[in-house]
């Protein structure tokens, strides 16, 4: 007995109308695979429409946050590894009036970047002229001498530095920088107690102490 030679014997078999089965069982195999592609098609354009589109201020924080040059002392966190624009840096002096204290100041940068400056704020409450009681950081290069060749590296050497020199000419703080300018010795004692979680001038402050 001969069947077709269409490569689909065993279900075309013998018979009269064995071309016409053949026929139409490769018609409906060549629909099948033509539905299949364009489903395969729709799932790949759908998952490339769900991709986030990469911004500028986004490329910017990229190449910025590969060149920092954080010491030991320095330690930078996203609580959302998918959110570059927002994340935490935590500073930890170790020399000068704030050794031994933990800092950290939360970084919020707009798509604006770096036409505008990154929003800093000090998530702990610490005694410091150039920082008030809300977190609020007086920074000149987060101000007004912000300009769009600066990076995120020269803000956080920026924040070091205030750690380090406190600026009482600028102050947030107003008391805090009375102290420091009329009384060095006693804006370190004050410094020390703040920073143990003690009280200073009415006000009491989170312990930041290692």
């Amino acid at each position: 007995m001969v069947y077709g030679t269409c490569g689909l014997e065993s279900l075309c078999g013998p018979g009269q109308h064995q071309n016409q089965r053949c026929s139409g069982i490769l018609g409906t195999l060549l629909t099948l695979s033509q539905k299949q592609q364009q489903q395969q098609a729709e799932n790949a354009a759908g998952a490339a429409g769900k991709k986030k589109k990469v911004t500028a201020a986004q490329l910017r924080v990229q190449k910025d946050l590969s060149e920092l040059s954080l010491g030991s002392t320095m330690k930078t966190d996203f609580p959302n590894p998918d959110d570059i624009l927002n994340f935490t840096l935590t500073i930890d002096p170790d020399e000068g009036m704030y050794k031994g204290g933990s800092f950290s100041f939360s970084f919020a940068i707009n798509q604006n970047f770096p036409h505008d400056p990154p929003k800093v704020k000090c998530k702990e409450k610490i005694y410091h002229p150039n920082i008030d009681l809300e977190g609020n950081v007086c920074l000149n290069i987060l101000r007004e001498d912000w300009k769009p060749v600066l990076n995120l590296n020269a803000v956080i050497v920026g924040l070091q530095f205030l750690f380090l020199e406190p600026n009482a000419s600028d102050p947030l703080n107003k008391e805090a920088a009375e102290d420091l300018k009329t009384n060095r010795e006693g804006f370190k004692r004050n410094v020390r107690s703040a920073m143990g979680g003690g009280g200073v001038r009415g006000e009491t402050f989170q312990r930041v102490l290692k």
